[in-house]
């Protein structure tokens, strides 16, 4: 997926916001002012973080070279991606989805 990919789909799930509050390279993506995305738009292949459950995060590392603990980020809830096709994009769409998830059971509740 490339950068516009990414964005539009994030950016179709409900009540999202992007911002840019760390630097200008990095796009966060919130729900209730609650993180579940960051994209590096400006690493090649792109960076993306996601906010995971921590059991399927510890999954995901040891399937995939890909993923790793999140970047300068809570390792037990977040992945750092290198999107350079390992994953499909369904994979991608699917973790998106996930961490968004996480964070609207928090909001709600």
């Amino acid at each position: 997926m490339d950068l516009n990919e990414l964005e539009q789909f994030i950016l179709s799930l409900p009540s999202v916001s992007v911002s840019q509050p760390f630097d200008d390279h990095k796009l966060v993506y919130s729900l209730n002012d609650q993180m579940f995305a960051i994209i590096d738009k400006d690493k090649k292949p792109l960076k993306l973080s996601l906010r995971c459950d921590s059991q399927l995060s510890s999954i995901l590392r040891q399937k995939y070279d890909e993923v790793m603990p999140g970047d300068h980020l809570d390792q037990r809830f977040w992945n750092t991606i290198i999107l350079s096709g390992q994953l499909s994009q369904q994979d991608i769409k699917d973790l998106i989805r996930h961490g968004y998830n996480l964070i609207e059971s928090i909001t709600v509740s």
